[in-house]
């Protein structure tokens, strides 16, 4: 078993917490913050629309196929050689993507950041559940960590639009050097040493094997929700991603030393833990997309106005964050994962509802999905932690972020399709607008020329679709706090209940 020399004295695991926080806030920026800044990149670099979807998509991908092989490589060579590994390579890669003279150099860079931040992610999570010994500490930790990702994710359009009012788009990649820096120096003092343990086999192929497996499946969903299906993607994606999930589930029942031990996912508190956490991110995905686009396209608000009211939900979702995991031993699992999934439901129905009722009530429903959302991420993380043992932290924290990458992905392909397919269902436009008007909001802009016969009925359409995609997001999350109540019902969501063992 790998040996671990802890950290000794509170002042250096909280520093420990506020180094690895650093790591995470720059992965979950570093996606959102391209969404304000890719139009003017794309125009810089000539780049095309397929070569523009590549920009975003090439990190989420990459970074999803390799999470659950880094997690598990972690508990082999130690979390802190991941962690400083991870940092070099996004500062690396962070750098050549700032200064990238092509699509193709860019799209390389944001692959390479990938590699980085799958190679940090789960060792931010891992370090904290070996540094923090006791369960009240940790379930505190856990909880900033959890709140870290919402703000970050939040945050990424405001920060975007702020550094786009002052400085050129390479700027919000260029961000992440000092903090990589400062993040390197403060690991090398406080993180505890893990020795590498030659002894317990890391294997390849397995890796290998669920990355095409996850690729494979990621494809297939954002092929499926397309307003076009290719074809022969499918014919390619959907094989490769079976044969690759089926060949690394029979390859782990052979090995002593497998990458994922499905035997965690027979613990009630393990799935649940994770189930919230998909489901969360989903939500949290889906209703910034629509509402960034809502307020940009329909009420003229800058990338920046339009980024700090999506922020107003981080706000509502840092303080129970924070309060969930301190108060976890007292109120229990169920009341803060199934309730917190039922409050956000019902904010985020809020917000599809008060669109009419103008501005200040639509903030307020993000407000109280926010509350929700916080009191989730707050205490997830504690429950698939918590709930596997201490050699198994990298490989439960790699489970838990791919359920993080899922939830985003799935909620950008498949709300977003929704979104345009509502839009082109009702938008009645007059019959000599071109046929572009008819299939977005962005071809209806275009197209008026200021003419408020089109532009008046193509936000009414938009303004359904935004609705009905919240509606949509407010049954997952309702579904999700179902779900995850009946997994937690008994002893298992009470108060005490996470060993950490």
């Amino acid at each position: 078993m790998t040996t671990v020399n802890a950290p000794t004295g509170t002042s250096r695991r909280w520093t420990l917490l506020v180094t690895v926080a650093l790591g995470l806030l720059m992965i979950t920026l570093d996606n959102s913050v391209l969404y304000t800044a890719l139009p003017t990149l794309t125009e810089d670099l000539r780049a095309s629309a397929t070569q523009s979807l590549w920009i975003i998509n090439a990190y989420p991908l990459v970074m999803a196929g390799l999470l659950l092989g880094a997690g598990t490589l972690g508990d082999r060579v130690g979390h802190r050689l991941m962690f400083l590994v991870g940092l070099v390579l996004f500062g690396a890669a962070s750098v050549l993507a700032a200064f990238a003279t092509s699509p193709e150099v860019l799209i390389a860079a944001r692959a390479v950041l990938a590699v980085g931040a799958a190679t940090m992610m789960p060792a931010t999570l891992a370090l904290i559940r070996l540094s923090f010994t006791d369960e009240r500490e940790r379930n505190l930790a856990i909880a900033v960590w959890g709140s870290v990702a919402v703000v970050g994710a939040a945050l990424g359009p405001v920060l975007g639009g702020l550094l786009l009012r002052h400085f050129w788009w390479g700027s919000v990649f260029l961000v992440n050097v000092p903090v990589v820096l400062v993040a390197l120096v403060a690991t090398a003092l406080v993180a505890p040493k893990g020795v590498a343990d030659r002894s317990k086999q890391w294997d390849a192929l397995s890796s290998l094997q669920v990355m095409v497996g996850l690729v494979g499946l990621v494809l297939v969903i954002k092929e499926l929700a397309a307003a076009t299906v290719s074809l022969p993607v499918l014919a390619v994606a959907l094989p490769a991603s079976a044969a690759g999930f089926w060949a690394f589930a029979r390859r782990q029942r052979s090995l002593a030393h497998p990458l994922l031990d499905f035997a965690l996912f027979r613990n009630p508190v393990f799935l649940a833990g994770v189930l919230s956490a998909g489901v969360a991110m989903f939500a949290m995905a889906g209703v910034q997309l629509v509402t960034t686009q809502r307020f940009q396209l329909v009420a003229g608000f800058s990338p920046l106005e339009a980024g700090l009211v999506v922020a107003t939900a981080a706000a509502g979702s840092l303080v129970t964050g924070l309060l969930g995991g301190a108060f976890l031993h007292v109120v229990g699992l169920r009341v803060l994962i199934a309730g917190g999934l039922a409050v956000t439901a019902a904010g985020v129905l809020w917000t599809a509802l008060a669109l009419p009722a103008g501005l200040g009530w639509l903030i307020a429903g993000l407000v109280v999905a926010g509350l929700g959302m916080g009191g989730v991420m707050g205490v997830a993380s504690s429950a698939i932690i918590g709930s596997a043992p201490a050699h198994r932290a990298g490989m439960a924290s790699s489970v838990e972020e791919v359920s993080y990458e899922f939830g985003s992905l799935t909620a950008v392909a498949l709300l977003g399709s929704l979104l345009t397919g509502v839009y082109s269902a009702v938008v009645d436009l007059p019959g000599d607008v071109p046929q572009a008007a008819r299939e977005s909001l962005t071809g209806a802009v275009t197209s008026a020329n200021g003419d408020r016969a089109v532009l008046e009925p193509a936000f009414a359409a938009f303004d359904t679709g935004f609705t009905w995609v919240l509606l949509v997001a407010a049954g997952v999350l309702v579904a999700g706090a179902v779900a995850t109540a009946v997994l937690l019902r008994g002893d298992r969501g009470r108060a005490g209940t996470i060993s950490g063992h």
